[in-house]
């Protein structure tokens, strides 16, 4: 299904395949011979998403273009089913597989994969032909590989990276809740109402 946002459509090449239920919505462009399966979700919800060429996007996955985070994927790549990737550039060829979570700012180089259920968080540069392992987490610039058990070594990378200030605009000596200050931001980036 496709459908407009701030007056921007869906640009998808005419040979792409997108499912019935798929859902394209906004400023997004599709190329030539891709197929974006069942239940999938490309949402240019305030940059754009622009996917390459000869790309596959599996079931259920969720491409979100953010503010200041636009997502561009290069040609013939996959996304595998229930993957969810968020403002981030993917390279040619570059392999996301199923669960995979790929976070804003972060850049998958040319021919980096990342397997089941793993995460490249936030402004992570995965350098080319790099596999980010089952379950495992790829943290920094250049990316630093954890096992799933090294929550302190990753929190280490992870805090000075500064998520919720870069994904959310909160203040870095921010003294109110976090919390509602997240959902009110949230609230008008969706612009899907009145928060008063």
């Amino acid at each position: 299904m496709d459908q407009s946002n701030s007056g921007k459509s869906p640009s998808i090449h005419p040979n792409a395949y997108v499912a019935p239920n798929a859902m394209i919505y906004g400023d997004v462009t599709i190329g030539a011979h891709c197929c974006i399966m069942f239940g999938a979700q490309i949402i240019a919800e305030s940059s754009p998403v622009v996917i390459g060429d000869c790309c596959i996007v599996l079931e259920n996955a969720v491409i979100r273009g953010t503010q200041d985070n636009p997502v561009k994927i290069g040609d013939h790549c996959l996304v595998g089913p229930h993957a969810h990737l968020a403002g981030c550039t993917i390279e040619n060829e570059v392999f996301i597989a199923t669960g995979a979570a790929v976070f804003h700012g972060a850049h998958l180089q040319k021919g980096s994969e990342v397997r089941i259920n793993g995460v490249v968080h936030l402004k992570t540069l995965v350098p080319p032909n790099t596999t980010v392992p089952i379950n495992w987490i790829a943290v920094g610039n250049p990316a630093q590989l954890f096992s799933p058990d090294q929550h302190e070594e990753i929190w280490k990378v992870q805090q000075a990276l500064g998520f919720d200030q870069h994904v959310y605009g909160l203040p870095r000596n921010f003294k109110g809740s976090r919390m509602q200050y997240i959902t009110k931001a949230m609230w008008e980036r969706l612009g899907v109402g009145d928060n008063g």
